[in-house]
């Protein structure tokens, strides 16, 4: 479905500028579009492999156990129907922490491994339980104390202070993790 939402924009750009005559600023911009791609991937790489790292020895050194540890009663709210030993918590521990760093890309195989855990423990293998729309709630709206990512980003287009983004990414994230949260509580009461 993105496919086809993407090829849409990009259709109607195309049009757009056949229309209105500039031509040649789509052929430049397809030209200039493909070098800076790549390079803004070179330049991203090192910031996605050092925390991707990182978070990989906190998973392997018990870290990520221990702060799972610290938030698994307020995860035992968020996600009553799983078990307080579950796997995934631990999972969507790391996911939730990886988030809050900014760093989408070390989060999602995190994400994958929660929600394979909780389709283990799904009772109806063909709708997805409770937990797995919490999470996925969490997960998309979710806490972001350093936008890390973001940060790289606006330092590498040259932004004179690429750090201001840290306040506003908090109460952005804030706003809707607390609003998708409540959406979700409201759901799962009803459902009930």
């Amino acid at each position: 479905m993105i496919n086809k939402i993407w090829g849409l924009f990009i259709l109607i750009g195309i049009v757009f500028t056949l229309l209105f005559g500039e031509v040649s600023n789509l052929n430049d911009t397809i030209l200039t579009s493909a070098s800076g791609g790549v390079k803004m991937v070179l330049e991203l790489l090192p910031i996605l492999v050092l925390w991707s790292g990182l978070m990989k020895i906190a998973e392997k050194s018990g870290v990520l156990e221990s702060i799972s540890k610290v938030f698994r009663p307020l995860l035992g709210k968020l996600f009553p129907s799983l078990k307080r030993d579950s796997k995934a918590l631990g999972y969507i521990t790391s996911n939730i922490v990886a988030n809050a760093l900014g760093l989408g890309s070390a989060a999602t195989p995190f994400g994958l491994k929660a929600m394979e855990e909780m389709q283990k423990e799904n009772q109806d293998k063909k709708v997805a339980s409770d937990g797995m729309i919490t999470f996925l709630v969490l997960n998309t709206s979710g806490v972001t104390i350093i936008p890390t990512t973001v940060i790289a980003l606006r330092l590498m287009h040259g932004s004179a202070n690429p750090e201001e983004i840290i306040l506003p990414a908090i109460l952005a994230t804030l706003c809707s993790s607390v609003a998708g949260l409540t959406l979700d509580y409201f759901r799962r009461r009803k459902r009930k």
